[in-house]
């Protein structure tokens, strides 16, 4: 996302010895050491520097499950956009993560998860993209619906423009937290 404040949503998952990035970008690089690189959308506007950087680790940026020795990642459908989008489901241990940046319906896979990072683009409305395609939920919804979904952990990320003045005035979601660049949020230990 083109954030006047913040590098593009990403998320490195770090299980035992493997490590999984998904989306990122410019500012928000993954280590080297990567097991693979998972986008949410394939057709996003980052989509060339993506590839790239992923394949300067020897990956491909791709949307897909993946299985690692006791980690498993599902992409999920997301209502987003007039292509098809996902968002990711991750469990391990007995915990699930959701990773899901973008959607304009809240994804009712996502309930029950451990930790959720979801979209933060609008604040008390819905963005609506031209042509009635698809959009971004706005953080006030996706809060009523996590807490309904029995999210326990949510965490906003994909922090749009809307959001980032509801900060500067010093508001905060009724339930979940902003995203923190380079904070490390550890589950089930």
């Amino acid at each position: 996302m083109n954030s006047p404040r913040y590098a593009p949503a990403g998320l490195l998952v770090m299980w035992r010895d493997r490590r999984v990035a998904f989306d990122a970008g410019p500012g928000a690089e993954p280590p080297r050491r990567l097991d693979a690189w998972l986008v949410t959308d394939e057709h996003a506007e980052l989509r060339s520097v993506l590839k790239a950087m992923a394949a300067e680790r020897g990956l491909v940026a791709r949307m897909g499950d993946l299985a690692l020795g006791g980690l498993s990642v599902r992409a999920l459908p997301v209502a987003h956009t007039s292509h098809p989008t996902c968002g990711y489901r991750i469990e391990a241990g007995g915990v699930a993560v959701v990773w899901a940046p973008e959607f304009w319906e809240f994804p009712v896979w996502a309930a029950g998860a451990d930790l959720m990072f979801a979209e933060a683009s609008g604040w008390n409305r819905r963005i609506r993209f031209r042509g009635g395609v698809g959009g971004h939920a706005h953080v006030q919804e996706i809060g009523r619906e996590a807490a309904r979904h029995k999210v326990g952990r949510l965490v906003y990320a994909h922090i749009g423009r809307p959001c980032l003045r509801a900060m500067d005035e010093g508001l905060e979601p009724g339930y979940g937290e902003w995203g923190r660049e380079g904070r490390t949020y550890t589950v089930g230990v």
